[in-house]
């Protein structure tokens, strides 16, 4: 950037030997990373020359350089600087003037250069911060600020982020600097220059966190350069945050200064047009290098009189523009103009331009091609002598991709991408907005939660890009039934809301319901196929049903589900019963999930007997639930919810550890008591083996332990792998039974496969004896068919001696019931059972 400094005078354009400090400090190839780092440290520089064994520059390790290296390995320090240098290094004559060593710095990307003298010896090096502090630029700085030198967002990285990823993310954006988020929100910053301190010292860092520092140099985004630059010169950094508000904009570096410096070239060219200097305005060298600046400019550049005819411009106007410089020669910028701005856009912007000698801000032209376009434009008065306005000098540059960027952010912030309804977030903003306004003016408002019935279907079936061409034709249906102004929204899945912001009356909620589902049922072509889809919608109303936008949302996810438990394709609206039973099934699932991690599930046994002498047999397990709030819980609640939630396992682990815990104090009566298994535990491979363990745990003889099934098991779709099981556990000892036989729907033949022990008749047949005739010929067959098989059987629910006489006439040895006892806690049988004889 001095290059511009020669425009004033040869004398502002030295030589690189004339800002040349101390020699450069050199290191071994053979020497590590971590022995650099401590040179560079020690000297506080930012980067070291590699010699070979002869003193020959070979390369060179930069500060820079640390980003490339893996600091997830603990021995990164003792990596060989052979392996991470850079080769061949840069050099330059010490007798190059700086504006030629600025620009074989920008013409390949690098900070730095070696500087040799006639003899072709290292002497030195010039860096891009020499350049900037040793030249004369602040009049040219200070007509930019910060804001306009930032090229992207800040990367930010999270303080307990692994320090080797940390790095790798730093050297995949190529930025030498990043924003730590501390677990405060407090924010941090790590350079390039932190790890060469790592690297130095070998601190023990694992996280990002443990190497920032939490001081961070702050400006606002209209700081301008100059300013910039003098703080970082006194505070001794090479960082700037820069903030907009509250908002961080980017990390301002010496590298971006000496980028953006280009800019001051304008400012430079209207101190040029004004001299009266005769060798400045003759300098062929001036006049060749004042070209060179403004034609290398990424920005387009344009010149105009004082009365606004263009009088120059650079190559950048015409690769933005699509202009060429003769047809725009002589023309008024106006030929620009996209016609979006209003007359009073221009007027205010030249009174700015006139009164203060600056315009700066976003502005749409238009191409040549028509195409209308964004450009950041500054415009800068240059005066004469006498102050009076001669030429305008305009700098702009064409921000369509950061305006792309804003979009897509906006979009993936609050557009669904798929449909391209509103999303989840933008819905709840726009209800916030409409319940403000109902309140306000003490109207209704209605929101509708829809949900396709069975949509799980088509992506199973045809594949999820079929499902995703129907949600953008559900989508577009639903937002050509709504009426303007009620807006629709995409919550996620297949899952959408519609918001009514004024309701008249309920009906035509029911009308526009009825329209929704209408127009849903209409054939869908999905992959050359005609397929239908229905829908399920709630309705909830504001006051009546919620005052709040979650209230709301979710009594009218409510009232979907009603719909859709009465059969779907059909709407509801919300009733406040539902919404109560849905909270009740939600606390008695949080008990649940409690009870189970807390065990306080509690077992009763009820006795088995014989039919003939009342003697007791054995017992079976049945779990109890006394919550302290929800009071006893039936089995018939909380069994069903286990198995609906995948707890069932849980459950009946904890089952079968009471039991085998009790057998240990019962062991000794040799009383087989039986558990419930269900099909969802024997479809686990691993049931046999946790049972065994538990056994095993207990010191207990498996046939101790009887494991009743009911018939689901044996129709399972695993119907086989069931039958492996078994077999495993038949071998093991275990005995077996099938419980409420009669109820299902099991194949005889299968049945006679199964390694079982005992066939209990479930107590709806035995309920019925034996007054029933069909009841007592159902549990004579039972009976018959077990003998056959060589099964006992076991009758459940016997209440009356009526219905035992039957049953031991019958043939049926061993029953249980409340005739004998009722389910009760094992210490209540304990003592009992000691004083018989077994």
């Amino acid at each position: 950037m001095s290059a511009v400094s020669q425009l004033s005078h040869d004398d502002n354009d030295p030589i690189v030997a004339s800002i040349l400090g101390k020699k450069p400090v050199c290191c071994s190839a053979r020497q590590s990373v971590g022995d650099a780092s401590r040179l560079m440290r020690q000297y506080a520089i930012s980067c070291i020359l590699i010699t070979e064994d002869d003193g020959t520059v070979c390369g060179i390790w930069t500060a820079a350089d640390a980003r490339k290296l893996d600091f997830s390995q603990a021995d990164t320090a003792k990596t060989p600087l052979s392996r991470v240098m850079s080769s061949p290094v840069r050099s330059i004559s010490d007798t190059t003037r700086l504006s030629s060593a600025t620009s074989t710095m920008l013409q390949y990307g690098i900070r730095r250069l070696l500087v040799t003298d006639k003899h072709n010896r290292a002497v030195g090096l010039v860096t891009q911060t020499d350049i900037i502090r040793q030249q004369k630029i602040e009049f040219y700085l200070q007509f930019r600020d910060v804001g306009s030198c930032l090229n992207s967002a800040p990367l930010q990285l999270g303080a307990q982020l692994p320090l080797g990823d940390a790095v790798k993310q730093m050297q995949q954006q190529d930025v030498d600097a990043a924003v730590v988020i501390f677990a405060d929100s407090s924010q941090g910053i790590v350079t390039e220059h932190d790890l060469i301190h790592y690297l130095a010292q070998q601190k023990n860092c694992r996280t990002v966190g443990e190497l920032a520092s939490r001081s961070v140099l702050t400006v606002g985004h209209t700081t301008t350069l100059v300013q910039a630059v003098k703080l970082l010169t006194e505070h001794q950094l090479r960082h700037l945050a820069v903030k907009q508000g509250q908002t961080l904009q980017g990390i301002l570096s010496f590298t971006d200064i000496l980028r953006n410096v280009e800019h001051a070239y304008v400012d430079q060219l209207r101190t040029a047009l004004v001299a009266r200097d005769a060798a400045l305005r003759t300098s062929a060298d001036y006049l060749r290098l004042a070209h060179k600046v403004i034609d290398a400019s990424l920005d387009g550049i344009m010149i105009t009189d004082s009365k606004g005819i263009i009088q120059s411009v650079n190559p950048s106007f015409s690769q933005i523009t699509g202009f060429s410089r003769h047809e725009v020669i002589g023309q008024s910028p106006r030929l620009l103009s996209s016609g979006r701005h209003q007359a009073e856009f221009y007027q205010q912007m030249w009174q700015i331009l006139l009164q203060q000698g600056r315009w700066q801000g976003e502005i749409w032209n238009r191409r040549k091609n028509g195409d209308i376009y964004p450009q950041w434009l500054t415009i800068t008065a240059i005066r004469d002598e006498q102050q009076q306005i001669s030429q305008f000098a305009a700098i702009f540059s064409d921000i369509t991709t950061r305006k792309q960027q804003e979009q897509k952010i906006h979009q993936l912030a609050y557009i669904d991408e798929l449909t391209g309804l509103a999303n989840r977030r933008m819905f709840f903003d726009r209800l916030q907005l409409s319940l403000a306004n109902a309140h306000r003016h003490q109207h209704k408002l209605a929101v509708m939660f829809l949900d396709l019935d069975l949509f799980k279907r088509i992506n199973d079936t045809l594949g999820h890009q079929a499902g995703d061409q129907a949600l953008k034709e559900v989508a577009r249906r639903i937002g050509a039934t709504v009426r303007e102004g009620e807006s629709v929204a995409r919550l996620g899945g297949d899952e959408f809301t519609i918001l009514l912001p004024e309701l008249d009356n309920s009906s035509s909620l029911a009308q526009l319901a009825r329209r929704i589902i209408a127009q849903i049922e209409q054939p869908v072509n999905l992959l050359g196929q005609e397929f239908f889809l229905t829908t399920s919608i709630g309705i909830a109303i504001y006051p009546q049903d919620g005052e709040s936008a979650e209230q709301l949302v979710k009594h009218a996810d409510v009232a979907m589900y009603q719909a859709k438990s009465s059969g779907r394709n059909q709407f509801c609206f919300y009733q406040a019963s539902a919404g109560q039973q849905n909270a009740d099934e939600l606390k008695l699932e949080q008990a649940l999930r409690e009870a189970l991690k807390h065990q306080q599930l509690q077992l009763h046994y009820q006795p088995k007997f014989a039919l003939a002498s009342n003697h007791i047999v054995g017992f079976e397990a049945l779990v109890r639930w006394q919550h302290p709030q929800l009071g006893q819980v039936s089995p018939g609640r909380f069994i069903p919810l286990a198995e609906k939630l995948g707890l069932i396992s849980t459950l009946g682990e904890q089952v079968l550890q009471q039991v085998c815990q009790q057998q240990q104090q019962w062991q000794h009566l040799a009383l087989p008591v039986s558990v419930n298994i269900s099909a969802l535990q024997l479809a686990d491979a691993d049931f046999v083996s946790r049972l065994q363990h538990i056994v095993q745990q207990a010191g207990i003889a498996p046939g101790l332990l009887e494991l009743e099934l009911t018939e689901s098991c044996l129709i399972h779709e695993q119907a086989e792998q069931t039958l492996n099981q078994l077999t495993q556990l038949k071998a093991l000892g275990f005995k077996l039974s099938i419980d409420d036989f009669g109820t299902g729907y099991s194949s005889l033949s299968y049945l006679r496969r199964l390694p079982i022990d005992t066939l209990k008749i479930d107590q709806s047949f035995v309920q019925d004896l034996p007054g029933n005739i069909s009841a007592c010929q159902i549990a004579s067959a039972i009976i018959a068919m077990a003998k056959a098989l060589g099964l006992d059987v076991i009758a459940e629910g016997i209440e009356h001696q009526q219905q035992l006489d039957f049953l031991l006439q019958a043939g049926c040895d061993k029953g249980q019931g409340y005739l004998v006892s009722a389910p009760r806690p094992a210490q209540d049988f304990t003592k009992a059972l000691s004083a018989e004889n077994y």
